[in-house]
Order: C-alpha cells, then structure tokens, then sequence
C-alpha cells in the first residue's frame, strides 16, 4: 500500500465509510421521508412541499411511469429541467421505478439534446415546457415514445404558477401535472433495488467531442453521501439546515450534494431555478437564511459584489462550499468579508459522484487546496509512465473508492483507457499532494476548459467552428477570466480570399452551442503551430507562441457565461 498522509490530518473522521449503508438511494431518501414528513423539503417561486407531499407525488409519478408508460428497471428516463420541484419529484419516481435518471442541460442547442438522447437510448422525456423548442426541433430523430412537460408550478398545492407556452410543434406530449394525478390513482410495485443498480446516466465532455455518460449506481451516490457527512457533520445536522440551491440540479455537484445529502438529513432546500438573476437570487437568500450554501466562484464573485448580499442575514450560515472550478482567494476573501464563513472547496468529477476530495470542518481558513480524500478513498498522483511520483511532485490525479463509477455508457474503449492497471479511475488533472494529504490542483492533462465550474472541450467547439464556411481549421484553449474562471478563445485560420468576420463565427456557434461553449474571444491567424504528424499544438498558443493576423483578440458580444448556463 503506498502512503496516503491525509489519514494522519483526519482527527476524528473515520478512514472508511459502509458504501452499503443503505441498499439503494431510494432507502436513503424514503428513511427521510419517515423521520421529516411534516418538515418543509423544498420552497420554490413562493410554494412549499413538505417531505410527505414529495413522497406522494414521487410515488404517484412512479406507478404513471409503470403503469401508462411501461418503464420497466432499467429503463432511461431524461429529465430536462431547471431547479423546479418537478425536479426531485421525478427523481424520487424514477429511482423508485428502478429507472436510471439522464440529466440533460435545459439550455442544451438542439445538436447536443439529439446526441444525448439517442446515445442513452432514452424513451421518456420529462422537459420543461420552455425547453420544448429544441426538442421540436430533432423530434423526429430521437425516438421518444413519450415527453412530459413541465410548468414551474408542478407538484405544488398551492395555486399554479404562469407557464411558459409548450411547443406548437411538439408532438404527443402530456403535462407533468396530468401524469402526477393519474398516478395517484394507478396501484406501484416497487422493483427490487440493489446497490449495483445504475441510477444516473451523467454525461461528461469526451475527447472526441461527443459527450460520455458516466454510469453512477446507487452505491456510487450512497457512499458519496457517507463519504460528505463525515468530513463536515455539524452542516448535515437531522432537521436542522437550510441550503440554498441556485447550482443547477443537472449537475453532479448540486445533485449529490445539494439534493441528496441534504434531502437525506431532512433539510429546507429552497430552489433557485434561473441564478443569473442575482437580484432574484438575494431575495431568495434574504428569505432563507441559508444554514448551507454552495456555489462555484463565478456565482461567489457575482453574489459577493452585489450589494444586496450585505443585506442578507448570514447569522445561520456554517457551511459555504465550493467546487466545479478553482476557487479564487480574493474571491473567498470577499464572500467572507461579507458572510463570516470562507469558501470551503472541494474536487470531484462526474465520474465520482462527485467528490474526491473536500477541506474537512477541522480546516478553519481558506486553504488554497480542495482538501483531503474522502474516507473510503485512495489517490495516487502518478507520472506519464504510470509511476507514482515523488512526495510534493506533480502527477496525474488517479483515484479509486465506491464513489467511483461503473464505467462509461456503452464505450469499451474509453472504458479501458479510463482505468490504469491497479483499477485507478484516471482524472486527466495534475494535482499535488502536501506532506498533510491535502490535494492541490495544478494543471489539467486534458484540454479540457472549466468555464463557470462547466466542463469545455475543446474539440466540440472546433469542430462546430470548423463546420462554418470560410473557416479552415481552428483551436479552441481557455483564458484566464475574471467573471468565468476561465473563456475560451479561439484561433482561427480563413480559406484563402474568403472575408469572414469574428461576429459571423460566434453567431454560427451560438446556434450550434449551449451559451457556455461559445468563444468569448476569436483571433485570427495565418497558421497554427504544429506536431510533425500534423496534431495542432494547443500548448504553444495557451504559451503565446503564435502570432495573430490582426492587432489583438475580437471580443463577442455574446451573453455572459453563468452557473445555470
């Protein structure tokens, strides 16, 4: 066994964890429901559902998806939707059905919804109806069998909410709400549920272009869940928190840690489904007074200079959390300035669950490092021959634990390229561990761009640019960027004699693009440097070895990049 020095700097917290605690995330989630019926769960646009009207509501939607639908165990349910209540109410139904949740992005270009449909083999859609768009738009080249559509309101009591309008060219749809009250009626039998049961299909950024969907289990998020609690006990108090929710649900982070850890202690999340809207968002907070919060640093940067936030109570406030991306200390420094409570950061991916590594509650200042492995985890930092590294020296991030996924979705290859031979899920980050275990993130083996804690590959972007008359070839790196993390710039090379300008490439990237992929910056070039195989050597332009054809960078009028983007 190589050393692992984070045990030493653990205290109290335990070095393991029992990734079957409960069979499945359904025994999680339903032990909550007995303890906190009565409690509120979630408030959202005004209306609150208790714990015992999400259980009747999930378990009315999961009998409509037996009993109307057909779903069997097994069966891909995608669910495109913002931070809404029909959020965890169609989680809950599919889990308890034995179907295996796909997260899709609500803003996702017609492109990106085609390929993540089809790729999961998903036959239900739930989709928010202002969604419903882009859905007509590929309709006929997926094969749903049935969509649901969404309205803010759902599952709520109280009066409904305005919609936006479904589709007009939207084909055999039925109302979310419809489907809750014909469930209610319909008789479930609930399948037999075992921690090997795959519960998420979450799609990650492949190097090839085309997103993966990494294979989470319910042992996988079972012992994620474990593995959080004990590194931060006094926030995951039974009954006693309040998180605010403004990260978008589709996402690994806010899903495990937001939804299920804090639905699992019985916590008031009060969701936030458009947190572009700080003044929106401030309000909710003044509301809250959130015992929990978490948020990427673009979303810190942004609350920490709205003056709104020195308004809020920040009394409760004893967790504040961060991830998707590197936290920036004067960011922290500011948000604590503000609230009393650092930025406490964190390290996962969606292959894991998500979390590898957090700053446990014994750190009691921003340590400029995403904290200790989890319990139950094992990292080893390993060299370009797969050697383990010296202590204090770079190496690629490989990590084995039960939070690490099954695999990818029907991709051997990637699969086989994933793993190193000792059964190490291979990052593609270069961290460095301290002589305490705590691990630093350095550089990233991929290419891959963080903007606003979502995940760029650069490949995707090319080729979407490249697609556009005029363009020869192109690269796509990110940039260091105040309001982002990072923006992604990229080079252009244009055919001979063809006049075509920075705003012409954007335009077409933004209709081919989610908002978060599109280049904030184009700068045209005559050449791209070069391997002697021809492989564009994105290095020598993040080390500016490439001169551009005009004076400096076209800056897009493009909208800002945000955490719901």
């Amino acid at each position: 066994m190589h050393p692992q020095p984070w045990l030493a700097s653990y205290g109290a917290i335990p070095a393991h964890i029992d990734p079957d605690a409960h069979p499945s995330i359904v025994h999680l989630l339903d032990a909550a429901i007995r303890v906190h019926a009565h409690r509120p769960a979630f408030t959202c646009l005004g209306q609150t559902l208790t714990y015992a009207e999400v259980d009747r509501q999930a378990r009315a939607f999961a009998a409509y998806l037996q009993c109307v639908l057909g779903a069997r165990k097994g069966d891909r349910v995608a669910v495109m939707c913002p931070n809404l209540p029909a959020f965890p109410i169609a989680l809950l139904g599919i889990a308890r059905a034995g179907c295996v949740q796909v997260n899709v992005n609500p803003l996702y270009t017609p492109r990106e919804l085609e390929h993540q449909l089809n790729d999961a083999g998903a036959r239900i859609l739930v989709i928010y109806a202002g969604a419903t768009p882009t859905l007509a738009a590929i309709q006929g080249r997926v094969g749903l069998h049935s969509i649901l559509t969404v309205a803010p309101g759902d599952g709520c009591t109280q009066a409904t909410l305005p919609s936006p309008p479904v589709d007009a060219g939207l084909q055999r749809s039925t109302p979310f709400a419809q489907a809750l009250a014909e469930g209610a009626a319909l008789p479930f039998v609930p399948p037999l549920l075992a921690g090997g049961d795959l519960l998420f299909l979450q799609y990650t950024g492949g190097t090839t272009g085309l997103s993966k969907g990494a294979m989470l289990t319910h042992r996988n998020l079972v012992a994620n869940v474990q593995q959080f609690k004990a590194f931060v006990p006094d926030a995951l108090r039974p009954g006693q928190e309040t998180i605010v929710t403004a990260i978008p649900l589709y996402h690994i982070f806010a899903l495990m840690v937001n939804l299920v850890s804090y639905f699992a202690v019985g916590a008031h999340n009060w969701l936030v489904p458009n947190a572009r809207d700080l003044d929106s968002l401030v309000g909710v907070l003044q509301a809250a007074r959130p015992s929990v919060f978490m948020g990427v640093n673009t979303l810190y940067a942004g609350l920490a200079a709205h003056p709104g936030t020195q308004q809020v109570d920040w009394s409760r406030l004893r967790l504040a959390g961060g991830g998707g991306a590197a936290i920036v200390p004067a960011v922290s420094a500011r948000w604590q300035a503000i609230t009393g409570q650092f930025i406490r950061e964190g390290y996962g991916l969606s292959e894991t669950s998500p979390v590898v590594a957090f700053n446990p509650a014994s750190v009691d200042a921003f340590s400029g490092t995403t904290g200790l492995p989890l319990p139950s985890t094992d990292v080893q930092l390993l060299d370009e021959q797969g050697q383990p590294v010296a202590p204090g020296q770079a190496g690629e991030v490989c990590v084995r634990g039960p939070q690490v996924m099954a695999g990818y979705w029907q991709q051997p290859e990637a699969n086989a390229a994933a793993l190193t031979p000792g059964g190490y899920f291979r990052t593609g980050d270069i961290g460095q561990l301290d002589e305490r275990g705590f691990l630093k993130i350095v550089d990233r083996k991929k290419d891959m761009v963080i903007v606003s804690g979502f995940n760029v590959y650069p490949n995707e972007v090319e080729a979407v640019a490249t697609a556009y008359p005029g363009v020869l070839e192109c690269a796509c790196i990110g940039v260091p960027d105040d309001k982002t993390g990072e923006a992604l710039r990229l080079y252009v090379v244009r055919m001979a004699e063809v006049r075509i300008s920075a705003q012409d490439i954007a335009d077409h990237c933004r209709r081919e693009l989610t908002p978060y992929k599109v280049p904030r910056q184009i700068v045209f070039v005559d050449a791209l440097p070069k391997s002697s195989v021809g492989k564009i050597l994105r290095r020598e332009l993040r080390d500016g070895v490439v001169q551009p054809a005009r004076a400096r960078p076209h800056r897009i009028t493009a909208p800002a990049a945000s955490p719901s983007a």
